[in-house]
């Protein structure tokens, strides 16, 4: 079985991203807590999480997987985007950010979202990306207590339900990180 070290500090995007992994023979184990996450300098989603990828393999010496990823409000111009994280302030919480993404949106029409995740992987020596999507909107009201991030306020219309209201299998079958991952892993199977 393949190994790969995921920087991330993210608990539920651990989870989420091994049990994608699995079944392609890629055991997805954390970073460890003594190297330090790069700041996030790049101007999108694929800058930032190259960065990471970059930075944790010059630290382990192993190949490692980073992912940026965050949601786009259609009638935020795209905000918050690569902030998604630290959207409200550098004490950011899921909580917080929830928050003010609601007092943004108050009185907008459209609340058409989408997220979008971005993967590099890299060895050393060569290094593979995937990107992915997920189309949905913004709910007036949080739902569900799955997920993290804004889960409970990304809701799936052909599902009818938000994000945090879905199983993970079902989480990872449609969302963006899912979809970008399926594809790294099957980049990875075809080089053998």
């Amino acid at each position: 079985m393949r190994e790969i070290v995921l920087a991330t500090r993210n608990p539920g995007k651990l989870r989420e991203m091994a049990q994608i992994a699995e079944p392609y023979g890629i055991r997805i184990v954390a970073l460890s807590d003594e190297v330090e996450m790069p700041e996030e300098t790049g101007s999108s989603f694929l800058e930032n999480a190259r960065l990471k990828a970059v930075h944790g393999q010059i630290a382990t010496k192993r190949p490692v997987l980073a992912d940026d990823s965050g949601i786009e409000v259609e009638a935020l111009l795209g905000a918050p985007g690569i902030y998604s994280a630290r959207f409200s302030g550098p004490d950011a919480t899921d909580e917080r950010n929830n928050r003010l993404l609601l007092e943004r949106l108050e009185g907008q029409q459209s609340r058409k979202a989408r997220y979008r995740a971005a993967l590099v992987l890299f060895d050393g020596e060569r290094e593979w990306s995937a990107m992915g999507t997920w189309e949905g909107e913004i709910l007036h009201v949080p739902r569900g207590t799955g997920g993290f991030g804004y889960d409970p306020l990304f809701y799936v219309p052909e599902l009818k339900l938000s994000a945090a209201e879905l199983i993970p299998e079902e989480k990872s079958r449609h969302s963006h990180r899912g979809k970008a991952m399926r594809m790294l892993c099957e980049l990875l199977a075809e080089q053998g």
